[in-house]
């Protein structure tokens, strides 16, 4: 592509972008998660049914069609894991990501921070991700890695390079009538929650970081959180006191859980 093409490209993308900041897309005809919703995050493996949840939050990539299917067939909901803010080496898309927006790695095998002002780059990709969680019957997608900008990603991101990625991501998921989840990025709850539908934490009551996530819950929009390393004793009540839907799993995301009852 010529780069006045490229350029032509980037400066339209990000006119619609900057528009898209303006107020939080409606999810027409979406699904509604109840607070205290029991759920399972199974990333390594196919969700066990057997273990009942209202919502297994699943990989958007590694699950078919049939097994969202099946997890309707139980009345649960099926929550579409995808990342949005690496670049994953095995993913079928792994080719689309031109070297010029991968980073440092992020800490997982195969896996670099991306540089998410590059939207004009990240639209095309995203959106057929997001395509594919709602042809597979997906309800909800959850965006991954999508606080780069506390990370060493190798780029200078900033605070509001991240708010303006989480908004369009929060957007273009609701434009394609699905509900959203904002991952982890504790610090721009107060700025993201009315264009995300529910949080999904990771260890926040490990590292003090519960209270900030408190604003969904005050707009009635669940909080999923996981915990790796605690015990249950040390937050299920804590959880169950603020209205948190908490597990226990392993950090490798297969389908033993303890759930806070």
């Amino acid at each position: 592509m010529k780069p006045t093409l490229v350029l032509g490209l980037f400066l339209t993308i990000n006119a619609a972008y900057a528009i898209n900041l303006s107020a939080p897309f409606q999810c027409n005809g979406c699904a509604t998660i109840p607070l205290q919703t029991k759920w399972n995050y199974v990333l390594s493996k196919t969700p066990d049914l057997s273990i009942r949840a209202g919502l297994y939050d699943i990989d958007g990539f590694d699950n078919s069609a049939g097994t969202v299917s099946s997890i309707h067939g139980v009345g649960s909901l099926a929550v579409c894991y995808i990342s949005a803010g690496t670049w994953e080496d095995w993913r079928p898309d792994a080719n689309q990501f031109p070297a010029s927006i991968k980073g440092k790695e992020n800490g997982w095998p195969g896996e670099k921070w991306l540089d998410i002002r590059q939207i004009a780059f990240l639209d095309p990709i995203m959106r057929n991700r997001i395509a594919i969680c709602k042809s597979k019957g997906f309800d909800a997608v959850e965006f991954d890695n999508v606080d780069g900008y506390t990370n060493k990603s190798g780029f200078p991101l900033n605070y509001n390079d991240q708010l303006k990625y989480n908004i369009y991501l929060a957007n273009l998921a609701h434009s394609a009538g699905l509900l959203v989840g904002l991952k982890n990025d504790t610090d721009q709850v107060k700025d993201l929650w009315p264009y995300f539908d529910f949080a999904v934490n990771e260890q926040c009551f490990q590292y003090g970081e519960c209270n900030s996530l408190m604003p969904f819950i005050a707009a009635n929009r669940p909080v999923f959180n996981v915990e790796y390393k605690l015990s249950s004793a040390q937050f299920c009540l804590a959880a169950k006191n603020m209205k948190f839907s908490s597990i226990k799993k392993k950090i490798d995301l297969d389908n033993s859980v303890t759930f806070c009852d």
